[in-house]
């Protein structure tokens, strides 16, 4: 129907109550309308784009950031599914029309609309304390902001919405060019930067805090200052002075053991920046990362309970990337399995970072790290770099991270040693590209890492050459961003075109 096409702006908000923050129940639709009454309430009500996130994290920015990168592939596809395929395949059509293309503007605008609603209601509801208030408006900004990072960057130009529209109001929108969004994620980030808080109580743990709004405003600064905007020097300083904050913060240290970043028992930790909240138990707010990732036929040599979907599957140049002994490897992935029964050894790669076991089906108690202190400390030390500052203490951060990796679960003194001083600029960028490769594996950075360094191009040919024999004659820049879902053109074609080359 035409109505749930553009935005999905009829699909209500869903509200939580709570007894601690990632207990994700919705109320009833009907009740939405007249719930903003109270504190309370509101309190409620920012829940609900907290919880939409889930259904972001839970598939659709794995496809774009990491398979659509050279970092994971499909293992096993359902049938002759092209709409996987053509988002891993540079050879195959991406079509408008692509489920998970159509599926990822959908839930992103409804995290939009989530966000806004709270924004629109919370003026009129009275506050004892105006703190609160500002603290409530600066997590919905956030999550705004953060939503729509991820559109920007996926789609190009997107339709700016800062308020609930009506479905009339809807079919009057077109898309807002790209500078314009950058400028509304910063307002929005600075607003939340303001209004934040630097911790919570236990009870609330796992809300956005100042940290998580000055780590987003670093990487937003970072990628401003590369493709496609190519702000360059001023924004790369603005990225390394709130990225410097972030460091300089008490609240946050790396984790000394790379592995119990991802223990799902240590959720939140002080190195963590931001997470999408995730409980298992039954109550449908599960993360299902490990029956998704794990060998289709594999048996319970992987996974333990749960089905196993065999997506988001290392590649062999991912697997090539890390240092013999780097131990970060076996904490991530895996090369294959030993089958039971019968011990045959298969050899089929799949990603052990956000191992559990399931409660039942795909139910995991693994958040999705966002954003953590390792990706602040690589994102300063290239943004110093950049500038051609500091060079001494960007080698600082970048062996910050290689000895915490090192000095973890299965590392020892005689691997990944010290980086030397770099002979060029431009070796010393590639090792930061190369350790942030290894250091964020499936976490959803790599695609977008090559695109604002203007390195997709060399880097996806070379990979699409070995693994599906891609020539690089038939590269193209505009597949550095995705189409525009066809149901979206379809439904305002006077005013939202398709991106070139789809």
């Amino acid at each position: 129907m035409k109505k749930t096409i553009l935005f999905t702006l009829l699909i209500a908000a869903s509200f939580s109550c709570k007894e601690d923050f990632i207990n994700l129940q919705p109320i009833s639709e009907m009740n939405a309308g007249t719930f903003y009454k109270t504190e309370q309430d509101m309190n409620q009500a920012v829940m609900s784009p907290y919880a939409s996130l889930q259904a972001l994290y839970n598939q659709l920015y794995i496809y774009v950031g990491e398979v659509r990168s050279d970092n994971t592939t499909f293992s096993w596809v359902p049938g002759n599914s092209k709409d996987m395929t053509s988002i891993d395949n540079f050879g195959d059509v991406l079509l408008s029309d692509n489920s998970f293309v159509t599926n990822l503007w959908n839930n992103a605008y409804n995290t939009i609309l989530r966000s806004n609603i709270v924004l629109d209601k919370i003026e009129d509801v009275p506050f004892t304390d105006p703190k609160l208030k500002e603290q409530y408006k600066a997590e919905a900004r956030f999550i705004r902001a953060l939503t729509y990072f991820y559109l920007v960057r996926i789609y190009g130009d997107v339709p700016k919405v800062d308020h609930e529209l009506s479905v009339k109001e809807a079919y009057t929108l077109g898309r807002t060019p790209t500078q314009e969004i950058y400028d509304f994620i910063v307002e929005d980030l600075k607003f939340a930067e303001a209004n934040l808080p630097a911790s919570y109580a236990a009870v609330n743990k796992g809300r956005v805090t100042v940290g998580g709004a000055k780590g987003l405003l670093a990487k937003v600064y970072m990628t401003m200052a590369g493709y496609p905007l190519k702000k360059g020097a001023p924004y790369y300083a603005l990225a390394e002075a709130k990225a410097l904050e972030v460091i300089n913060s008490p609240q946050y240290s790396l984790v000394p053991d790379y592995k119990a970043l991802f223990d799902p028992n240590q959720k939140n930790g002080p190195e963590s920046l931001f997470e999408v909240q995730y409980k298992k138990g039954g109550t449908g707010t599960g993360s299902p990362w490990n029956n998704d990732f794990a060998p289709r036929f594999s048996n319970k040599e992987v996974v333990l309970v749960g089905d196993k979907s065999g997506f988001n599957a290392p590649t062999p140049s991912m697997s090539n990337a890390y240092e013999t002994g780097d131990p970060r490897k076996a904490i991530s992935m895996s090369d294959g399995y030993v089958s039971v029964p019968g011990g045959v050894t298969v050899n089929e790669k799949y990603v052990k970072k956000y191992y559990d076991v399931s409660f039942s089906g795909s139910d995991n108690n693994n958040n999705w790290i966002e954003l953590r202190l390792a990706d602040i400390y690589l994102l300063y030390a290239e943004a110093l770099v950049r500038q051609k500052k500091q060079l001494d203490v960007a080698l600082t951060y970048l062996n910050k991270i290689r000895q915490r990796a090192r000095n973890s679960t299965g590392g020892s003194a005689s691997v990944l040693p010290d980086y030397a001083p770099f002979s060029s600029d431009d070796a010393f960028l590639l090792a930061i590209e190369k350790e942030r490769r290894v250091e964020l594996a499936f976490e959803n950075h790599r695609w977008f890492d090559l695109v604002r360094t203007e390195r997709a191009k060399p880097v996806m040919i070379q990979e699409q050459q070995v693994q599906n024999g891609f020539s690089p004659s038939a590269w193209n820049d505009n597949m550095l961003l995705f189409p525009i879902p066809l149901q979206v053109i379809q439904s305002n074609p006077d005013k939202i075109k398709q991106n070139p080359g789809y």
